[in-house]
């Protein structure tokens, strides 16, 4: 028994500083993955954030369409689809004769 534990020890204290390397080389490599990460992250928000103001600008614009013109664009749009809707019965008519 003591024969073995006399083998241990030293085993052991060959052990512990190549435990610590890994431990160190560890914490290196999960640095580097969260350094990675928040940039990609960064990346990500400032795409984010152009596309919200693209948007934000689009609804201004068509906030000023609304109140410039005020409710003219729904008679507008309307007669639009009724003059498709004339179109699409016309080109059927001509199609079947």
């Amino acid at each position: 028994m003591q024969g073995i534990l006399a083998l241990f020890i030293p085993i052991l204290a060959l052990m512990i500083p190549f435990f610590a390397i890994w431990i160190k080389h560890r914490e290196k490599m999960m640095d580097r993955q969260i350094g990675t990460t928040s940039q990609a992250t960064a990346e990500k928000a400032a795409q984010y954030a152009s596309h919200v103001k693209e948007l934000e600008d689009r609804v201004r614009v068509l906030e000023r369409i609304v109140t410039d013109r005020g409710y003219d664009v729904a008679t507008q749009i309307e007669a639009l689809r009724d003059q498709r809707r004339v179109e699409e019965l016309i080109g059927s008519r001509s199609q079947v004769q």
